[in-house]
C-alpha cells in the first residue's frame, strides 16, 4: 500500500518529485498538493492529483508532508499547522534551504520525524542529485521511504550532520549554475574564435554531456580521465597549464566557501 504523501507548496522541485514520482507508477491519487491559487493546480489536478489551498486538510490526510515552500515563507506557512502535526505525527521531509531541522521541529511543537533534503535543479528532468539528513527521531522506515520519494528525482544519498548540508549546497545543490557558467565562458570563447553561436552551443552542450556520462561509467576517477585527454605537450596539455596557472582550483576552491559561509548566514537568519 502506498502513503499518502502532502506536497505543501506546488513549485518546481515539488513537481519534479511527484513527476519522478508518477513516472515510476506512483498513484496520483495517494499525492495532495496545495497551493495558494487552485487555477495554477489544475494541471496536477487533471493528473489525478489531489489538489487544494488548505494545509492542514493535506497534513491530516497523509502520512508523509513535504515542504516546498520558500524559505523566507516557511515559518508563517506551518506554524499553524503544529496541532495537526502533532495530532497525526507525519514524516516530515523539507526541501527548504536553509531552515534546520531543529527549527522546523520547534514550529511544528517538537518530537516529529525530520528529514531536510537539499536537491538541485537537474532533478527536474530526473538528473537531480540530493543529500539527505535525518533527526534522531526518524526511523529505519521513515528513512528508506524518504530516499525513495526523493530518489525519484535521481540520486539521493545521506549524510551524517546537517552541517554537511552547507557543503553539499555548495557542490551540488549550486553546483548546476557552476557547469551552466563554464558552458556560457566556453561557447562565448568560440564565438570570438569565429564559431557561430548555434554551433559553438551544440558542442558545448554535447561536451558537458559526453564527459558526465564518461566519468559516471567509467571506473576512473575525473583525475585520471583528465589526464588521459591531455597529452603531454599537445593542445589540451596548454589549455590545462592555462587554467591551473590562473588558479583555477583555488578559484572553485573560494566560489564554494562563500556558498558555505552564506548557507550557515541563511540558517541564523531564518531561525
Amino acid at each position: 500500500m502506498h502513503a499518502t504523501i502532502a506536497f505543501i507548496g506546488a513549485g518546481n522541485m515539488s513537481r519534479a518529485i511527484f513527476g519522478g514520482m508518477l513516472k515510476n507508477g506512483y498513484p496520483a491519487e495517494q499525492i495532495f498538493a496545495t497551493g495558494r491559487d487552485l487555477a495554477k493546480l489544475a494541471d496536477l489536478a487533471e493528473m489525478g492529483i489531489k489538489i487544494g489551498t488548505d494545509n492542514a486538510q493535506a497534513m491530516a490526510e497523509s502520512s508523509v508532508v513535504v515542504l516546498a515552500v520558500k524559505p523566507q515563507l516557511m515559518q508563517a506557512a506551518i506554524v499553524p499547522l503544529a496541532e495537526v502535526a502533532q495530532q497525526h505525527q507525519p514524516l516530515i521531509i523539507s526541501v527548504a534551504a536553509g531552515i534546520t531541522a531543529a527549527s522546523i521541529e520547534k514550529w511544528l511543537g517538537g518530537n516529529l520525524s525530520v528529514v531536510r533534503c537539499m536537491p538541485n535543479t537537474p532533478a527536474l528532468v530526473q538528473l537531480g542529485a540530493s543529500a539527505l539528513c535525518a533527526n534522531k527521531e526518524v526511523t529505519g522506515a521513515q528513512k528508506q521511504l524518504a530516499e525513495t520519494i526523493i530518489g525519484n528525482t535521481g540520486l539521493a544519498v545521506w549524510v551524517d550532520t546537517e552541517e554537511q548540508l552547507d557543503v553539499v549546497t555548495a557542490l551540488s545543490g549550486s553546483g548546476p549554475a557552476y557547469f551552466f557558467l563554464l558552458m556560457e565562458a566556453m561557447i562565448d570563447a568560440a564565438t570570438k574564435q569565429g564559431l557561430s553561436r548555434e554551433v559553438a552551443e551544440q558542442l558545448a552542450l554535447q561536451t558537458a554531456t559526453g564527459a558526465a556520462a564518461m566519468a559516471q561509467q567509467s571506473d576512473l576517477q575525473p583525475a585520471q580521465l583528465r589526464r588521459r585527454v591531455t597529452s603531454p605537450k599537445g593542445t589540451t596539455e596548454q589549455a590545462i597549464l592555462s587554467f591551473q596557472g590562473a588558479g583555477f582550483a583555488e578559484i572553485i576552491e573560494l566560489g564554494m566557501q562563500a556558498n558555505i559561509n552564506r548557507s550557515k548566514q541563511l540558517a541564523i537568519e531564518l531561525a
